[in-house]
């Protein structure tokens, strides 16, 4: 693609992408002060980042099995109240584990 096709993908996508987080600031003046919105703002970080890791998750391994059975670690340390990196390593050591496992057999 040259570069006078690709300058207006990039003017649009700038344009967007700004419009989107400036938005917000212009039509606040005042402090958002509702307990049902000021919960959802919060919670929305998390979802978003929720809802795009999980596909992820099911699709990163060699097979739909170590997937699932790393998710499942990973969801019972966590629960546990560990940090992320202990919650990581036992995802991984899981999913290793089971590879191996599906092997042999």
């Amino acid at each position: 693609m040259d570069f006078m096709k690709f300058l207006p993908y990039l003017i649009v996508m700038a344009g967007v992408t700004y419009l989107v987080r400036m938005i917000p600031f212009v039509l606040m003046k005042k402090k958002i002060e509702n307990r049902f919105i000021n919960s959802f703002l919060y919670y929305v970080p998390y979802t978003v980042l929720a809802a795009m890791t999980f596909p992820a998750i099911l699709y990163a391994t060699g097979s739909l099995v170590s997937a699932i059975a790393g998710l499942l670690v990973a969801i019972l340390i966590a629960f546990r109240g560990k940090g992320l990196l202990i919650v990581a390593i036992g995802a991984c050591a899981a999913v290793f584990v089971t590879e191996i496992i599906m092997m042999l057999i």
